[in-house]
C-alpha cells in the first residue's frame, strides 16, 4: 500500500513539473513574440480610419519587425490614438521624419503599422515622439471607385456602341464618309487641292529660297544694296537731297499760293488799276470812249494824210517814192 502511494505521489509530481514547464515555456515564447521581456520605447500616431488594428499587432520597418501595438484609442470625431512600442535596438534606424501608415501582413491578413521614409539628417526618434501618418484608401473605398469606373465604362460601352450603330446606318461625318460615295469623292477632291496649294506653297518657297541665295550674287543690285555700304551711302544721300528738292518745292507752291492770293486781292480790290479795269464801270466806260475816239483820230489821221499826198506841193515827192518802191519789188534778189 505505502509502495502505491509514493509511485502515485511521483508520477503526480512528473505531471505538475511538466505542466509548470509547459506553462513556462509559452510565457516564455509568448513574451519573445509580444516583445514582452525587451525594452522598448513609446510613440504614437493618429489616423482618421485603423481599418481593425488592434492592440498587439506587429510594426513593421522596412520588411522588418520593430515592436507592437501597446494601445488603440477612439479620441474624437474621426481621431484614432495609435500607441507603439519600437525596440530600443531598431530605434537607431527609424528618423524623427519617417512616416505611419497602415497596412496588412499579406493580401487579407492582419492589420500592420508600417513605418518607412526618414533621412539620416534628422535625429532618431525618442520617447514621446509623433510620427506623420499617410492615410491609404480602405477596401471599401477601393471597391467603391472601381464600382464607379465599372459604371462609366459601362457608359462608355454605350455611347460607343450608338456611335457604331450610327456609322453604320451611314450618319454623321464618319458614316457618310464610310457609306456615301460622293461625300468620299468631294473629301478626295478636297485632299487633291490642298496637295497642289502644298505644291504651289512649295514652289514659292523654293523661289524665296532662289532669290534669298542671289542675294549673295555679287555685282548685282540686290547684293549692292544689302552688301555695298557706298552704294547704301549714295542711296540715303539722294533720299536726303529727294526731301531737300520736295521741301523746296513745297516753299515754293506756298509762294505761289500766296502770290495768287495776293493777285486774287488785288483783282478784287477797286483802288488797285488792275482792279479798277475790272471792277470800275466808269472806269471802263471812259476807256471804252477813249477807244473810240482814238480810232476816230486814227480815221481822221489817215485822211489828212491822204490830203497830204495830193497836196500840190508834195506830189511829185510820193510819186517819186511809189515809182522807187514798185522798181526795188520788181527787181530779182541777188
Amino acid at each position: 500500500m505505502r509502495s502505491n502511494g509514493n509511485r502515485r505521489a511521483i508520477i503526480v509530481g512528473i505531471f505538475i513539473f511538466l505542466g509548470l514547464a509547459i506553462f513556462i515555456w509559452t510565457v516564455l515564447t509568448l513574451g519573445s513574440q509580444k516583445n514582452t521581456f525587451e525594452k522598448s520605447i513609446k510613440v504614437k500616431a493618429f489616423f482618421q480610419n485603423v481599418n481593425g488594428l488592434q492592440k498587439g499587432n506587429n510594426i513593421w520597418f522596412s520588411g522588418v519587425k520593430v515592436g507592437t501595438i501597446e494601445n488603440v484609442t477612439l479620441i474624437g470625431n474621426n481621431k484614432v490614438e495609435v500607441d507603439m512600442n519600437i525596440d530600443e535596438k531598431s530605434v537607431p534606424y527609424i528618423h524623427k521624419n519617417a512616416k505611419a501608415k497602415l497596412s496588412s501582413d499579406g493580401l487579407i491578413g492582419n492589420k500592420i503599422i508600417e513605418i518607412y521614409g526618414g533621412s539620416s539628417q534628422a535625429s532618431v526618434i525618442s520617447n514621446g515622439d509623433v510620427l506623420n501618418n499617410e492615410e491609404l484608401l480602405s477596401t471599401d473605398a477601393m471597391m467603391a471607385t472601381l464600382s464607379k469606373n465599372n459604371d462609366n465604362l459601362l457608359a462608355i460601352t454605350d455611347n460607343f456602341k450608338v456611335i457604331s450603330n450610327k456609322m453604320a446606318n451611314g450618319q454623321g461625318s464618319i458614316g457618310k464618309l464610310l457609306t456615301d460615295e460622293t461625300f468620299a469623292d468631294e473629301l478626295n477632291k478636297t485632299v487633291i487641292t490642298l496637295k497642289m496649294a502644298s505644291s504651289n506653297l512649295q514652289k514659292l518657297t523654293a523661289n524665296v529660297s532662289n532669290y534669298t541665295s542671289r542675294l549673295n550674287d555679287s555685282g548685282t543690285l540686290a547684293n549692292d544694296l544689302v552688301s555695298d555700304t557706298l552704294i547704301f551711302s549714295k542711296l540715303r544721300s539722294t533720299i536726303s537731297q529727294l526731301q531737300e528738292v520736295a521741301a523746296k518745292s513745297t516753299e515754293i507752291m506756298s509762294s505761289l499760293q500766296g502770290a495768287a492770293h495776293t493777285v486774287n486781292e488785288g483783282l478784287k480790290n477797286p483802288n488797285t488799276p488792275a482792279g479798277m479795269l475790272l471792277g470800275d464801270e466808269k472806269t471802263a466806260a471812259g476807256l471804252k470812249t477813249t477807244m473810240q475816239n482814238l480810232q476816230s483820230a486814227s480815221v481822221k489821221l489817215n485822211d489828212d494824210l491822204e490830203a497830204v499826198q495830193h497836196n500840190f506841193l508834195l506830189r511829185g515827192f510820193f510819186r517819186k517814192k511809189a515809182k522807187a518802191e514798185k522798181t526795188n519789188s520788181a527787181s530779182p534778189a541777188k
